[in-house]
């Protein structure tokens, strides 16, 4: 089994090929590609390598499935006995990022095995 712990969004998220991630939204159209090169580690069959901080020439590749909203998320705020209240809502962006393929060096460690 495959992996990568990639840097996006201000964020480390461990990913493997053939599964969806929601990360922070990117300005890519839906069904369109996107290469993540801040990728930290990558594991596979012949063992573990770690970036310092990243790994030169690895990158990771996958399509955007879908542009999204998350949940809202409720602020309420109340000053008991002053009668001041105040309500505000907020829904982050995100992106449905699939995963295709990881490489180091142009060779494809791990792909999406197609159905």
């Amino acid at each position: 089994m495959s992996y990568a712990i990639v840097e996006t969004g201000g964020k480390q998220v461990r990913v493997e090929p053939g599964r969806f991630y929601d990360i922070e939204r990117l300005d890519v159209d839906i069904d369109g590609n996107y290469t993540i090169d801040k990728v930290l580690l990558i594991s596979d069959d012949n063992g573990i390598t770690i970036g310092q901080p990243f790994i030169e020439g690895a990158t990771v590749e996958g399509t955007v499935v879908a542009q999204r909203r998350a949940k809202k998320v409720l602020v309420y705020k109340m000053l008991p006995k002053k009668k001041t209240r105040k309500k505000r809502g907020h829904r982050q962006y995100f992106t449905r990022f699939m995963i295709d393929s990881i490489s180091v060096g142009g060779k494809v460690i791990a792909a999406k095995a197609e159905a």
